[in-house]
């Protein structure tokens, strides 16, 4: 749009109603082409659209880093390259490799477990997935009593629709993981409006969308509130996704003042009845399964747990908040040593994202036993933790998203794994908000001895994505797992949001995703703050995402060792 282009900061652009209604209009004209649009079609729109990613992926990646306050030739910008251009140009590949397919790819494994669930393993999916994930299982998990069916939109006829995506400010491929899950696995054509945190991003989204968006089955807007409200309310508008904040969910849905909400739930009458999917965060817990680790055991996961916090600044829905250890455990002590040790050897990171100060001090305010590891001032939010959090229900880091660079500790009452893991899942289950996301710790040694208590624990947690062993926001970028949270929220009680996008296996009635990664990962994983080489990876990653050849192997794993 003209508007991305202007002299006009991103962050202010407004795109007029006008506009919009000749932009919804345009869809509104074209979604029912797009149900007729043929698979090898879809598929020469996405390998369009994966092509012109990678040609733009060096300027989306330097816009990312420009914006957050990290030199482009570091290290770390590797990261803007990991949550933009690589993860849509993944995601795009996976989707082409299901319509290839006619959208009823089978997953490498499929089985069915005692209690009748239905689970695929989705991850590795070949030999080139095995060399890079190496001693990883990714699975899908459908929900009971169902029959695992893939690829409703391709095995039945749709109706066209267009679809609302409200973008989310902080991971650039958010949305347009968003939009291609629209477009391709529920048959919806979209208007975007770009967050004002980045809508810098518009401009690259336009450009690495361009086919779809010249034939009529994508748009872009800019613009805040008040834009958002309009777009929500339009009569062309049939559906709507967004991913954000649960507070901006509920004043969409029940109204714009707590008041209004409340009078409205209580009258079970929503202001807006259209269908709306959600991702809205989570505070999200990192369960320590208590065994015998080596030093250097304890060095390696006290490195992934400041990790998850330090990552993206932590303006991340499944940043690690909630640090969950048991009181008993011989070497607990020695953990959280060594979690504050790697926490504090992290270099600061901007405070990018608008209302972190205010939501720091919120925490200080309540927490007077708050530990900061670094020098605040009005750019940093210093790693932070709060240790000793009662684990009792209302309390508030159990209960609010810190969205900044805060990790509370909570210790639960046991001393072995299975009283642990029993107590740990009713804990995270019952008393801290949000499903979409949780990370489990635990050793080899206690998974095998224990191999069924740590089976009950991952059946029973109430959680979209699960990482054994690996940070729950992986499963984010794998592309092949879902992301969402888990089912049973309401409009009234929406938590961590309904539905699920990724998904490229295109599963109907997916219920959870979860991967298991090994003990002590190796090489060094790319979502490790201290990772040597992320830009050098990164760059070689994006070529084998694009094009997973064995030509194009070595050089991702030669840079990854260098990590």
């Amino acid at each position: 749009m003209p508007l991305s282009t202007s002299n006009i900061p991103a962050s202010q652009l407004t795109t007029n109603f006008d506009e919009i209604d000749r932009a919804i209009a345009t869809l509104h004209n074209h979604r029912e082409r797009w149900v007729e649009t043929s698979i090898a079609k879809r598929l020469a729109y996405l390998q369009d659209c994966l092509d012109r990613t990678l040609a733009i992926a060096q300027a989306w990646a330097t816009a990312g880093c420009q914006a957050k306050g990290i030199e482009p030739r570091s290290t770390l910008a590797g990261e803007e390259w990991m949550t933009g251009p690589i993860s849509t140009v993944r995601n795009i590949r996976l989707l082409m490799t299901t319509l290839e397919a006619q959208g009823q790819l089978s997953p490498p494994n499929l089985y069915q477990r005692k209690d009748g669930q239905f689970v695929a393993e989705v991850l590795p999916t070949n030999s080139i997935d095995r060399m890079l994930y190496l001693g990883y299982r990714g699975e899908v998990w459908l929900k009971p009593g169902t029959l695992p069916t893939q690829g409703r939109i391709y095995r039945e006829p749709t109706a066209g629709k267009v679809a609302l995506v409200l973008g989310a400010g902080n991971v650039s491929a958010i949305v347009a993981m968003d939009v291609l899950s629209k477009l391709f696995s529920e048959n919806q054509i979209v208007i975007i409006k770009m967050n004002p945190v980045n809508a810098y991003i518009g401009t690259y989204l336009a450009q690495a969308f361009e086919p779809l968006i010249r034939s009529g089955f994508l748009q872009i807007v800019y613009g805040g509130a008040e834009v958002g409200e309009y777009l929500c309310q339009h009569p062309q508008v049939e559906t709507i996704h967004i991913t954000g904040s649960h507070h901006t969910h509920d004043a969409i849905v029940w109204g714009g003042t707590e008041d209004e909400q409340q009078q409205r739930k209580a009258a079970n009458r929503p202001r807006l009845t259209k269908p709306i999917t959600s991702e809205l965060g989570c505070v999200t817990p990192i369960l320590v399964v208590p065994g015998k680790w080596s030093k250097s055991d304890l060095t390696f996961q006290a490195r992934q747990v400041a990790s998850t916090i330090a990552h993206n600044a932590s303006f991340n829905c499944v940043s690690g908040q909630l640090l969950v250890t048991a009181s008993g455990w011989a070497q607990q002590t020695e953990f959280l040593a060594a979690v504050r040790r790697e926490l504090a050897a992290i270099a600061p990171r901007q405070a990018y994202y608008p209302g972190a100060q205010d939501r720091y001090q919120t925490f200080l305010d309540r927490y007077p036993q708050s530990e900061a590891l670094g020098t605040r001032n009005p750019q940093i939010v210093p790693w932070t933790i709060i240790p000793d959090v009662p684990p009792v229900a209302g309390e508030y880091a159990l209960t609010e998203e810190a969205f900044c660079g805060i990790l509370a500790q909570v210790s639960i009452d046991a001393d072995a794994a299975p009283d642990f893991l029993t107590k740990a899942v009713d804990f995270a289950n019952d008393l801290v908000w949000g499903t979409l996301s949780c990370t489990v710790l635990i050793d080899g040694k206690t998974q095998q001895r224990y191999h069924q208590e740590f089976d009950q624990a991952i059946v029973s947690l109430k959680y979209g994505t699960i990482g054994v062993n690996l940070w729950s926001g992986m499963l984010f970028y794998f592309g092949s797992t879902t992301w969402g949270a888990y089912p049973g929220n309401t409009l009234a009680d929406i938590g961590s949001g309904t539905g699920f996008v990724h998904n490229s296996y295109l599963f109907d009635l997916p219920q959870k995703s979860v991967v298991y990664a090994p003990f002590r990962i190796f090489p060094t994983p790319a979502w490790f703050a201290n990772h040597k080489n992320l830009l050098g990876m990164a760059r070689q990653l994006l070529k084998l995402e694009a094009y997973p050849t064995w030509k194009n192997l070595p050089s991702v794993v030669i840079a990854a060792l260098l990590g």
